[in-house]
């Protein structure tokens, strides 16, 4: 039997994550799975009366939820046991039959997950685990016999996804492009502590992770100062040597390779690095780079969707030339907007175009009590217990026609 330790210590050296990170995402799970029980309500269905058209009287209908039958889910390497958990429990609670493709960078949790689930009774032919390496799935992806598919990655794999599924229903949660917006009203340490934390976790390595930092110019000098200090302070260790390490490894070395290459291209571009750059191996130190609305757009670091601890800080008139830089991206994933004055906030919430707005605190999901997903090119659906349930379900409607009768004279 898998203890809730065997499950830390796998992330840990599978995953390279910080214990307070494993342990994190071991807890998150086993809440989520606690709380499937409010996911019952989304299956309930409605009713309708057809008393509100001509055409329709003395009719009504139900509108049921049903399974869509076999549901592929296929889970990322930054969260494999979270986001596996995720997307399975929802499609079997809601009867559908799950294969679950595992990232191939840190498959070791979802597969101890699939053997909790065997020695739960989970009945075999409701589940199958994929070992199967990326490169070998379209096959899968196209084959008929699934009916709907459930992918959290990146925006370029989820496209390929539906050019290659066809005609299917899709659940994507995809790249990001997190901006932080700090007005000249917010408290300055408690914003930069919490900036500080949405870059670093995991390295960055999520998609929720805080890459665009836009702050008004009143404030924007002594910002700067206390986020460089708060980050210089922080490095990247071996997680199984040090407990209490808050950064670990990226996940191999050819994502440390493609941030230096982002890093060497915004500086080529004229972007202004306010930590020295440092790496080793796998390790990536914290990055800062200052730019400016001209280069911006030119930047792979704007562009693409960076899975490390890197982040662009630009300073800004007002809350309005914010609001118009972080909408220039092509993702809307989250955002987290820093203030005391409630009627900013809400403006900058209402203007921004990403699916969820973080006040006062960095974008993060926890179990999913909160739906979450994304607009543009961040995914298509939303993630968050009853949420995921919905997305991995189809309606029927049946109606009832009564006319000739007799049954309205009774009511």
């Amino acid at each position: 039997m898998a203890f809730k330790g065997d499950f830390v210590r796998i992330l840990i050296l599978d995953a390279g994550k910080p214990k307070s990170n494993a342990m994190g995402e071991v807890k998150a799970t086993i809440e989520r799975l606690e709380k499937t029980t409010f996911e019952f309500g989304r299956l309930i269905g409605d009713y309708i009366p057809g008393d509100w058209s001509e055409e329709t009287l003395e009719s009504e209908a139900i509108v049921k939820r049903e399974p869509y039958g076999l549901i592929l889910a296929i889970s990322p390497f930054n969260y494999p046991l979270f986001i596996s958990a995720t997307k399975v429990i929802p499609a079997l609670l809601s009867g559908n039959a799950v294969l679950l493709k595992p990232a191939s960078a840190d498959p070791l949790a979802p597969i101890l997950f699939t053997r909790v689930l065997e020695l739960s009774g989970l009945p075999k032919e409701s589940f199958s685990l994929l070992t199967v390496p990326g490169g070998f799935m379209d096959d899968i992806v196209r084959d008929k016999r699934i009916r709907a598919i459930t992918f959290t990655g990146s925006t370029e794999v989820g496209e390929h996804i539906i050019r290659t599924g066809g005609i299917k229903a899709y659940h994507l949660e995809l790249g990001g492009k997190d901006p932080a917006i700090v007005l000249n009203d917010a408290n300055i340490e408690e914003s930069v502590e919490k900036i500080v934390k949405g870059i670093v976790t995991y390295s960055g390595q999520r998609c929720d992770a805080i890459r665009l930092i836009l702050v008004e110019e009143d404030i924007y000098e002594q910002f700067r100062e206390s986020l460089v200090a708060q980050l210089s302070k922080i490095e990247p260790k071996n997680p199984l040597e040090d407990e209490n390490a808050i950064m670990g490894p990226l996940i191999d070395e050819d994502s440390a390779n493609y941030i230096e290459e982002i890093y060497k291209d915004a500086i080529e571009k004229g972007a202004r690095p306010l930590l020295e750059f440092r790496r080793r191996g796998n390790y990536v130190w914290p990055i800062v780079l200052e730019v400016n609305n001209e280069i911006l757009p030119t930047l792979r670091a704007f562009n693409e969707d960076v899975f490390g601890p890197l982040a662009l800080l630009i300073k800004v008139k007002d809350e309005d030339e914010a609001i118009e830089i972080a909408n220039s991206s092509r993702f809307g994933l989250d955002a987290a907007v820093f203030t005391t004055c409630e009627k900013r906030a809400r403006k900058v919430a209402r203007k921004l175009e990403v699916g969820s707005v973080f006040i006062n605190e960095y974008p993060r999901h926890g179990i999913g009590y909160y739906p979450f997903g994304g607009m543009k090119d961040s995914g298509i659906g939303r993630e968050g217990i009853g949420y995921s349930l919905e997305m991995l379900t189809t309606t029927k409607t049946i109606v009832h026609n009564f006319r000739g009768q007799g049954v309205w004279e009774y009511i």
